[in-house]
């Protein structure tokens, strides 16, 4: 098993409203040469949560950090300029609430953070750091 001490929130960069699924995300990146999906999981629009890289392995989400850390991704993050924006719906919110606190409860010494907090995105265009620091 793999020594988890971050969960890290990120946002596919796609403008808000455009419902892109687990599995086009993860084509994507296999376009891209990539093994897999490079998150662990996705938070769709509606708030299902999707299935990515197994746990276990690590992924390909957070440069230095993705041997010890759970990438999650909501679908948006950005406006219809492409500009960075919160544009996560209720029922992302919600998702995200639940799936962190599983995830939180399984790796009680992970720190939630923003993919913003360990590169120079805005990723995922909120404060996920503070949002989630009472989980």
């Amino acid at each position: 098993m793999r020594d988890i001490d971050l969960i890290v929130v990120h946002c596919s960069a796609t403008p808000e409203g455009r419902d892109v699924s687990t599995e086009e995300i993860r084509q994507w990146h296999l376009d891209r040469g990539w093994s897999d999906i490079g998150y662990h999981f996705v938070v769709e629009l509606d708030g299902t949560v999707g299935d990515g890289r197994p746990v276990e392995k690590s992924g390909a989400h957070a440069q230095g950090h993705n041997k010890n850390s759970i990438g999650v991704c909501y679908v948006g993050g950005v406006d219809s300029d492409m500009e960075p924006q919160d544009t996560r719906t209720e029922e992302q919110k919600e998702s995200l609430v639940e799936l962190l606190t599983g995830l939180k409860s399984e790796y009680p010494n992970a720190k939630i953070i923003g993919h913003r907090d360990v590169s120079e995105k805005a990723c995922p265009s909120f404060d996920a750091k503070t949002e989630y620091e009472d989980l």
